[in-house]
């Protein structure tokens, strides 16, 4: 049995964020000249105008340690005072060494420990509700949580099915100790690995290693069974929600804002339909963007923080799914 360090488990928030975003935008009209689509036909099917590329010089750790990096001097806290780095992503820079690692050397950071998740667009969701137990148990007093992806490179270009969806970026968020009855008060988390297979990339690893004969293979890329996931996703978002909020004792009335996984805008409204909670409510940037995955909702939360749209004591539910298929909610009480 393990012995908390704290006899009672304190409040943990989000203290500060940040985001890194590529400087190159690749619009809708970039893609009509490499696929046969339109701007029309992605606006009204995903909601999406553009995305942001990485340069080819640039890497995961590269954007997780900008958003890092901005997070900490946002929450007025230096790198020497993280505890814990959690990186979640799809994909890092390499197999090993973690792109955590490399994030703490960039930062500086050289006092944290560290370790990245794998859970798809979920993940910063999982990393975050990983980072609060480390503080909410005392075992640690500062924890830096990332969403960082370059999905640009796992992307087939000459799928037009895929290639429209995706973007680059990475979000970060710094976990402290805050005001009893202040931040984060719910989390539900949930996977079924047995629809594993609508959402993948099936070559490059230990059961499919990269060879000279499947080097240009489909497999290589991201396969997304596109109508599956819809499908799935609307339900999740909102049976997770209405879990998490009812673990925090809320009801859908009581929601400030609302932050769900920026993948597509159909997804977005279906699911505030579903929940019967007013697109007013709901914050979204898919538009600029594309779908981020793991930088999704950091992403998103730091934007809506700099429109003003969230202050104290505002009830934020965060959500998200993705490959697994994981999915995960929670409800913030905002504490700063």
């Amino acid at each position: 049995m393990i012995k908390l360090l704290r006899e009672k488990p304190v409040s943990v928030g989000i203290v500060g964020t940040g985001v890194c975003l590529p400087e190159k935008i690749l619009t809708n009209r970039d893609l009509e000249k490499m696929v046969d689509t339109s701007d029309e036909w992605i606006i009204t099917r995903t909601g999406i105008r553009e995305r942001r590329i990485t340069e080819k010089s640039r890497s995961t750790s590269d954007l997780a340690a900008e958003a890092g990096a901005m997070a900490l001097k946002n929450a007025n806290i230096m790198p020497e005072e993280v505890d814990l780095i959690i990186v979640a992503t799809i994909t890092p820079d390499m197999f090993f060494p973690s792109t955590s690692c490399l994030v703490q050397d960039k930062l500086g950071a050289s006092r944290a420990s560290a370790f990245d998740i794998s859970a798809g667009c979920s993940g910063f969701i999982y990393a975050m509700t990983a980072g609060t137990q480390f503080i909410s148990t005392g075992m640690y007093n500062t924890v830096l949580v990332i969403g960082a992806e370059v999905l640009s490179r796992i992307i087939n270009w000459e799928d037009r099915s895929t290639c429209v969806l995706f973007g680059d970026g990475a979000g970060a968020a710094v976990l402290r100790r805050v005001e009893d009855g202040f931040g984060i008060l719910s989390v539900e988390l949930g996977a079924d690995g047995s629809n594993s297979e609508v959402l993948k990339i099936e070559a490059g690893a230990i059961r499919m290693p990269i060879t000279e004969n499947n080097c240009h293979n489909p497999e290589r890329y991201l396969y997304m069974a596109g109508s599956e996931v819809f499908k799935f996703a609307v339900r999740i978002i909102g049976d997770s929600t209405l879990e998490a909020l009812d673990k925090a004792g809320l009801k859908r009335k009581d929601i400030n804002c609302f932050i769900p996984h920026q993948a597509n805008i159909r997804i977005i409204q279906a699911a505030a339909r579903r929940l019967n909670v007013s697109m007013d409510k709901v914050f979204v940037n898919v538009q600029k963007y594309g779908n981020t995955s793991a930088a999704s909702i950091p992403v998103a939360l730091h934007e809506a923080i700099e429109e003003g749209r969230i202050k104290k004591g505002d009830n934020v539910v965060l959500v998200g799914f993705g490959a697994g298929l994981t999915w995960g909610a929670s409800v913030v009480k905002w504490a700063v």
